[in-house]
């Protein structure tokens, strides 16, 4: 089982923090076909990465959450436990969707929708049952304990990133990438606060090639 050859385990990770990675698991965010008005929630998947339990971890692995071998004996529990690997995966899409929601709603400059909200906050209810102190080399530091064989781990770290993103970061600085079919999410940290695009590379030369062209 190689589970470095899966998509969710090659995805770039621009969004600056782990939530926003976790976002960013998609081909893309596009509007909805024949949506009306410019509303930001009504959107679909493009290119999902997340097609089974084995992506999520093997982008739990890409993303640093996990070791190799930690990733492999969640892969294992979850051919075991496919029913639950099953609802662990649905309740990680809707986390995702929730994530973005809230994001999209910041960047927008509008209300925050109750249900995605509140769907951060039950997975963070979750997290939190599973969080204790421990002692370190100069300060007491958060561990995570009932981790090893637990599926739904993953979703306890996404949604403390999430969690720590709202209440500390500068939300003045989070973008959505204005590139074609795509709405990926990342947190400005530039000095100027100018950064326009997911990555130059893709999204940011593709809108050169399309401004040539056009100029043509």
């Amino acid at each position: 089982m190689n589970l470095n050859e899966r998509p969710a385990a090659r995805m770039k990770l621009v969004g600056g923090r782990l939530c926003l990675d976790f976002v960013n698991t998609v081909g893309g965010w596009e509007p909805k076909p024949g949506r009306e008005g410019n509303d930001p929630f009504a959107v679909v998947v493009r290119a999902d990465k997340l097609v089974d339990y084995l992506d999520l971890a093997a982008w739990g692995q890409h993303s640093g959450m996990l070791s190799e071998s930690e990733a492999h004996v969640l892969a294992r529990i979850a051919r075991r436990r496919a029913r639950e690997a099953a609802a662990t995966l649905k309740r990680a899409l809707a986390l995702r969707g929730a994530i973005y929601g809230i994001s999209v709603a910041i960047i927008n400059r509008m209300e925050t929708r109750s249900s995605d909200l509140d769907l951060v906050n039950r997975e963070l209810t979750i997290a939190h049952d599973h969080v204790r102190l421990g002692g370190g080399r100069e300060n007491f530091v958060w561990e995570w304990k009932d981790s090893k064989n637990s599926l739904d781990q993953l979703l306890w770290r996404i949604a403390d990133s999430t969690a720590n993103m709202l209440t500390t970061d500068d939300l003045g600085r989070l973008r959505e990438c204005p590139g074609e079919s795509c709405g990926w999410l990342f947190l400005d940290t530039s000095k100027n606060s100018r950064r326009q695009w997911c990555d130059m590379q893709t999204c940011g030369n593709l809108a050169k090639v399309r401004r040539f062209r056009q100029r043509q």
